[in-house]
């Protein structure tokens, strides 16, 4: 294979990621035009269609998706010994993208990778906020961060917290107007804040008490797919939210929210940092995952 075809099937897996030719050039750092070049010389050399374009997006052929299942996962372990082997010298450098949701990279992950971007300049780091299950293979993260029991048992995992207390919250003002639910079915009745998922749908707040346990579908006014807005909402008195209570303790210590129904409220498992189980880690990653670790 010619050294030309290697950086063309990058930029072929690229396009076929994003499902974007766009995003993907944005990515690469290269204009839209020569991209579409790339691809089209790439297509004329195999003697096949890769990718099949409309005016609205851009999706693999056949030919495409079986490129895709068996070249990219042999370029990742490429790039991943050729990071490995340039890190053997004495400074530390490398790229590590992180996925995770919003409230976790600034109360967890931030803080504790802060100290490590300031002592080694060379090291870059990327996060991404989604509430989606992100295949980080798929979609090239380094780390994914998540619950406990949202982690595939062929992951390494790291933990990074303790288990997370979750609380059902509101402000003393909407309480005192619409009263204080004294059972999950009442929550029915209220002005509940709705998390929207990556999917489309509603998170049904999963609710335990002993061996006792529900989904509440519960429904209001707002709906965010964030949890600072709907701790926000919250506050202005909005309605209930389901929040982590690391997030919603400080607003409760003070009083400007109260908790209700804390007998339903589960605990769920800490959340842990996730990682393909490679051969070999690099020195950056292995350095991240140290930094990111729950001492305790």
């Amino acid at each position: 294979m010619k050294r030309d075809s290697i950086s063309d099937l990058l930029a072929f897996m690229a396009v076929a990621r994003e499902r974007s030719f766009t995003r993907a050039a944005s990515k690469l750092g290269v204009s839209q035009s020569s991209l579409s070049h790339t691809i089209r010389a790439l297509e004329a050399r195999l003697g096949v269609r890769l990718l099949t374009r409309t005016t609205r997006s851009v999706a693999p052929t056949e030919a495409g998706e079986r490129l895709l299942e068996t070249v990219a996962p042999r370029l990742q372990e490429i790039e991943a010994e050729v990071a490995a082997v340039s890190e053997l010298g004495t400074k530390m450098a490398g790229s590590i993208r992180i996925t995770a949701i919003d409230y976790v990279v600034d109360t967890v992950l931030w803080p504790r990778l802060r100290p490590l971007v300031a002592e080694y300049p060379d090291l870059k780091i990327e996060i991404s906020s989604d509430y989606r299950m992100v295949d980080i293979a798929a979609e090239r993260f380094d780390i994914g961060v998540r619950w406990g029991d949202q982690v595939a048992k062929d992951m390494i995992a790291v933990r990074l917290a303790p288990d997370q207390q979750m609380v059902i919250a509101g402000a003393p003002g909407y309480l005192a107007e619409r009263g204080v639910p004294a059972t999950p079915q009442e929550l029915l009745a209220h002005n509940c804040i709705a998390l929207r998922l990556a999917g489309g749908g509603l998170y049904a707040w999963e609710l335990k008490s002993g061996d006792r346990e529900l989904q509440a579908r519960v429904g209001g006014q707002a709906t965010f797919n964030s949890a600072y807005q709907m701790l926000n909402a919250a506050l202005s008195g909005c309605g209930l939210a389901f929040l982590p209570q690391d997030l919603a303790w400080p607003h409760l210590q003070v009083g400007r929210l109260r908790a209700v129904l804390e007998d339903w409220c589960p605990v769920f498992p800490g959340l842990h940092a996730y990682y393909p189980n490679r051969r070999q880690s690099t020195r950056a990653l292995t350095l991240v995952i140290d930094a990111l670790r729950y001492r305790g």
